[in-house]
């Protein structure tokens, strides 16, 4: 019949709908010229089958010779996200009800019931919450990172970073407990804080590894560098706490548009700080116990450069 199939398409779209052919520009004005059928859009299958197209030798060929016709349900319309189909379902929401626990609740109900062949994917304030969940993990990483190099700078040694670094993860968790009692949720702005806290904790134990650095390089041993370094740092550590924790208390006593927001950094702040005081006071110096001895004093390579340029002197 050699009727190629785009004028099978052309002609099904014109006579179904219509076709937008071009716009003709007459005196600065756009006019689109349209073809469409004269007598209306295609009603029943059975006028779809009396349409007549043109082949290649201008021959007019029936539809009816060229395809069959079916009757069948289908979906209005089909949807894609992520390169998949996929059926939009909107699901009402109790006012106030934290996204996170819904999307749990999500998740919880279509591993259980769904096909493995059929997963979820969030759309609107959800997918927003997810990326920033996301993006606020990789946020979270690049900050330990960069305290720990900064902090592998200034003290000179990899081990004295890593005892730092070593007490956030209980604070963070303190952090997050102090939420959870008092009713707080992990959001946006508590996350805000969560970041903001990792450089807060790392302050008191940078206190306490620097005196008994300061101390070692005069040559003390590690125990009583340890025990002379908690002692006299224990007062600084305190009153840093305590200016930086009480304020953080107008944050959490707030009130007006935007509350929610400040009491969250503001609980962050008091609860995390508050609480990891007590694991840094703990566990700085247990960690400092069991890594410098096996670290080397600051002085010590002074030391050696000095002990070296003695002994070529000598031998000159």
């Amino acid at each position: 019949l050699l009727v190629p199939l785009n004028r099978i398409s052309q002609t099904l779209r014109i006579m179904v709908d219509r076709y937008d052919l071009l716009d003709l520009s007459i005196d600065d004005l756009a006019v689109p010229l349209i073809v469409a059928s004269t007598k209306g859009a295609i009603q029943s299958s059975g006028d779809l089958l009396d349409i007549y197209i043109s082949n290649t030798r201008n021959q007019l060929v029936p539809l009816s010779s060229l395809v069959q016709v079916e009757e069948a349900g289908i979906a209005a319309e089909l949807d894609r996200h992520a390169q998949r189909r996929a059926i939009e379902v909107d699901l009402g929401v109790v006012p106030q009800a934290p996204i996170g626990e819904v999307i749990a609740e999500v998740r919880r109900i279509g591993e259980a019931n769904l096909p493995e062949d059929v997963s979820i994917q969030f759309l609107g304030e959800a997918a927003d919450l997810e990326e920033a969940n996301y993006d606020m993990v990789v946020t979270f990483a690049i900050a330990l990172l960069v305290v720990f190099l900064v902090l592998a700078a200034q003290f000179e040694s990899f081990g004295c970073a890593l005892i730092v670094v070593f007490t956030v993860p209980f604070g963070l968790a303190a952090a997050i407990f102090t939420l959870l009692y008092t009713g707080q949720t992990l959001n946006i702005y508590s996350q805000i804080g969560l970041v903001m806290l990792v450089g807060l904790m790392t302050k008191n134990a940078i206190l306490l590894i620097e005196f008994m650095e300061q101390k070692r390089d005069e040559g003390m041993e590690v125990m009583p560098a340890l025990m002379t370094g908690a002692e006299v740092r224990f007062r600084p550590v305190i009153m840093t706490t305590l200016a930086t924790v009480l304020g953080a208390l107008p944050l959490m006593i707030t009130s007006g548009p935007g509350a929610e927001a400040r009491q969250a950094i503001g609980w962050v702040i008091f609860g995390g700080l508050g609480l990891s005081t007590i694991f840094t006071l703990y566990l700085a110096p247990f960690g400092y116990a069991l890594i410098a001895p096996h670290v080397k004093p600051r002085a010590a390579a002074a030391k050696a450069l000095e002990e070296s340029m003695a002994a070529l002197s000598s031998k000159n």
